[in-house]
């Protein structure tokens, strides 16, 4: 792939309304439902933008990535506010695995406490 070339197209209106034509009642809900979830509630929109740039991280998603980070920016999110939260999001990342290290010592623990002991 040459270097000038992304895997990921580029959002453009042409994909979206493509996208739109093909499952309107999809897009339309899933619309509505970001809508409702980025609303001003118990949390603020600000704060919604930040824990989607961190997520965004988490799940990889280079439009989610784009998106959020613009939109936290609208919220009047600083750019040390976003680089906090996906510090976050790379601890809990790595704290995953970390945290599931538990599953394969549980797994081995028979004979890594044999092979410990001189078993």
């Amino acid at each position: 792939m040459p270097e000038s070339q992304s895997m990921y197209p580029s959002g453009t209106k042409e994909l979206a309304n493509e996208r739109k034509k093909l499952a309107p009642n999809q897009a339309e809900a899933f619309k509505a439902f970001s809508r409702s979830v980025f609303a001003e509630g118990a949390l603020s929109a600000k704060t919604k933008q930040l824990i989607a740039v961190a997520v965004a991280h988490v799940t990889q998603c280079p439009y989610c990535i784009r998106g959020h980070a613009q939109g936290a920016r609208q919220h009047g999110a600083t750019a040390e506010e976003m680089m906090e939260a996906i510090w976050v999001a790379a601890e809990m990342r790595a704290g995953g695995a970390y945290a599931h290290s538990l599953l394969a010592l549980d797994a081995i623990g028979g004979s890594h406490n044999e092979a410990k002991d001189g078993g």
